[in-house]
């Protein structure tokens, strides 16, 4: 599978922070980035028991209904009191209308359920890259940390100002975006779909 310079790469998703962070990652790398809802791609249903199954589930969606090729994301917290909670259901307990501050405020009330206050966690991402002919790879990438609350910060999204990395002091929504790119799940597992080779550095 290659993808090369100036090709049209459909983001297969309509949370707009995570094309902006996607289209962030792709900037280098000279290939065209349109999300799923620009080209009004309808969102599959997350059947998947994996954050994989999900992200290939979306990225195959998206690459046979566009006829282009299609990178999908899934990704989620996953914390260690809460037995995973809530891994590949983090945007579900967001709600309807995606209002991560309820899906905070379940676990921190969930964590004080078990008499703690924190608890270890870590980001998880699979990205997917599926082109139209069904061919397909999927990458994951993992950033440990654990949780604070109140929830910190203006930079970000989802789960970001309640989450700091280890080794550092601030949350994920504290530190400027440049910086969480260059560090965090999503930054992993696209780093793991550069050294594949997929974007060919040239027409």
């Amino acid at each position: 599978m290659r993808l090369p310079r100036g090709s049209q790469l459909v983001v297969a998703s309509h949370n707009q922070g995570k094309v902006r962070e996607i289209k962030a990652l792709l900037g280098p790398h000279g290939i065209e980035p349109i999300s799923a809802a620009a080209l009004g791609l309808p969102e599959p249903d997350e059947t998947g028991a994996t954050f994989a199954a999900n992200a290939e589930l979306k990225a195959h969606a998206s690459a046979m209904a566009s006829h282009h090729a299609a990178l999908a994301d899934d990704s989620g917290l996953c914390v260690e009191a809460l037995d995973g909670a809530p891994g590949i259901y983090s945007a579900r307990w967001a709600g309807a209308t995606k209002d991560f501050r309820i899906a905070m405020n379940r676990i921190h009330d969930e964590l004080r359920h078990k008499g703690l206050s924190t608890s270890a966690a870590k980001f998880v991402c699979a990205l997917c890259i599926a082109l139209p002919s069904g061919e397909s790879q999927t990458f994951e990438g993992e950033v440990h940390g654990h949780l604070t609350f109140p929830p910190r910060g203006d930079h970000g999204f989802g789960y970001d100002p309640i989450f700091i990395a280890d080794g550092m002091e601030l949350t994920f929504a504290e530190i400027e975006p440049a910086k969480k790119h260059a560090m965090s799940h999503r930054a992993k597992a696209f780093e793991k779909l550069l050294h594949s080779g997929i974007f060919a550095e040239s027409l």
